[in-house]
This record gives C-alpha cells, structure tokens and sequence, in this order.
C-alpha cells in the first residue's frame, strides 16, 4: 500500500474504534469499514463482499448484560487488511481473509475489556470534575476516553499493515487446500449461525409469514437483490399503513381489534 493509502486505512481504523461506542455513522460494521478500506485501496469490489460477507455473520452479536460480542469492528478493519496485504482479490483471498476474522474479533476482546478497564479512572476523574463545574475538564476525559476506543483499532491495524507483503501471500501459499476448503465450509456455517441468531430474535407470529415470501422469492425466483429489496421495503410499507388503521374489530371472539392487523386475524385462529 501507498503511503496515502495506510494513512486512509488507520483514519477508517480510528473511525471504526469510535464508532464501536458511539454507534452513530456505523463506521465499525465490517459492511462499511471493508467497502471503505477497499475502496482507498483500489480494491472496492472486493472489499464489498468481503465487508458483506463479515456482516452477515455479525448481525448476531450484540452485548447482552456483562457478556461482551466479539468486536466486529476489529474483525472487518483487520480482514480487509489481511486481504489487502495478501493480493488476492479472488474467492481464496477473500475466504481466508473472512476465515481470519474470527478468531481476530475474539482476540479484540482483550482490548476491549482493557480500555475499558482504563476507562473506569477516566469515569472517576470525569466525577471530580463534574463536582468542581469545570465542563472544560470533563469534555476532556469523555475525549480522551473515545481517543483510547479509535487507539484501540487503530494499533491492532498497524501492525498488520507494517507485515510485508510477501510474507502474508508466502503463508497463504503455503496453506493446503484441505485447510482453505475447511475455512471456507466453516466460515458457511458461521454466517448461517449468524443469521439464525437475528431470525430468533425478530421471531413471531406477525413476522414468519414475510420471511416465508422472502425465502420462497429467493429460492424459486430469478429476482435480484435489488428487485428483492423492493419487494422487501413495499411490503414494510404495506404492514406499516395496515397497522395505522388499526384492527378490523370483526373477530368472531368479539375483540375490539389492536393496531396490529395481522396479529388481529392470526388471533382469531
């Protein structure tokens, strides 16, 4: 990579890193910071499957209570890199570049509970000075907490990008088919575990009936992704403007109707 490009690629890191907390511009979805790294570095394509396929695995990891998800900002930034460093742009570098992001958002877990295990001085010294009214001094540690968060992907990034370039295509050389077809099925599972994770959590009697149509348009259909969408987004509409209307209130249980239409007829069964 270019000079211009690695300073690109550390400034999207950094971004991710922050958005990991903010949660706001959702630089740290691999979908985004893949596109964006392939993009500075000429490889846009790539890295769109690539950040797509990362992301359909990490629709499934949210933080529940004191149980931490694997950081999908660290998997995407470091997989794009991976895959930029390695110069193959086909469905090999891609796979093993997916197959490392893994194992890659496990370990950024690590840096997370350190920064914010550090962050819990910060908190305090935010405290005292909120009790003095000094604002400026507390903007100061609610930025230096973020600065750490950007830090936290930004030298994980690094170091990847200062490995030369033909030691990372030297091992992925090196790897025998059986362990990149391997990597490949499994890294099919875990997009499929993925997936089922977010259905079970959308899961109801209102929503199976739409992932039904979806599924029987995909299978059975020449439709693309686009056309899908489409279908996909009117049908939102259609459910949104049922439900402004509210119940019909002819149930043979005699219910006066809810704001869910659909949820209505399901009940009268």
């Amino acid at each position: 990579m270019s000079i211009i490009s690695i300073i690109l690629v550390l400034i999207i890191a950094f971004m991710a890193g922050l958005e990991g907390i903010l949660d706001e511009f959702q630089f740290h979805q691999p979908i985004i910071s893949c596109t964006l790294i392939g993009l500075v570095t000429g490889h846009l394509e790539a890295g769109i499957i690539l950040g797509g396929t990362i992301q359909m695995m990490a629709l499934g990891w949210a933080n529940i209570g004191a149980a931490v998800a694997p950081d999908a900002a660290l998997a995407g930034v470091a997989a794009a890199i991976i895959m930029v460093q390695s110069g193959n742009f086909g469905t090999k570098g891609i796979t093993v570049a997916f197959s490392t992001a893994i194992p890659l958002s496990v370990a950024g877990l690590f840096l997370t509970m350190l920064v914010r295990t550090i962050s819990v001085g910060l908190v305090h010294g935010a405290d005292a000075e909120a009790k003095k009214g000094n604002f400026a001094g507390l903007e100061r540690y609610h930025f230096v907490a973020l600065l750490l968060q950007g830090i936290r992907i930004v030298i994980p990034a690094l170091a990847l990008i200062l490995v030369p370039t033909e030691s990372v295509q030297k091992a992925l050389e090196a790897m025998p088919a059986w362990l990149t077809d391997g990597m490949a099925i499994g890294g099919g599972m875990v997009v499929a575990v993925g997936y089922a994770l977010v259905i079970n959590m959308m899961a109801s009697r209102e929503v199976w009936p739409f992932f039904a149509i979806g599924f029987a348009l995909a299978a059975v259909s020449d439709l693309s992704l686009i056309a899908l969408g489409t279908i996909g987004l009117a049908l939102a509409f259609i459910y949104l403007n049922l439900s402004k209307m509210g119940g019909n209130g002819n149930s043979s249980s005699g219910n006066s109707g809810s704001s869910d239409p659909i949820g209505d007829i399901l009940n009268d069964y």
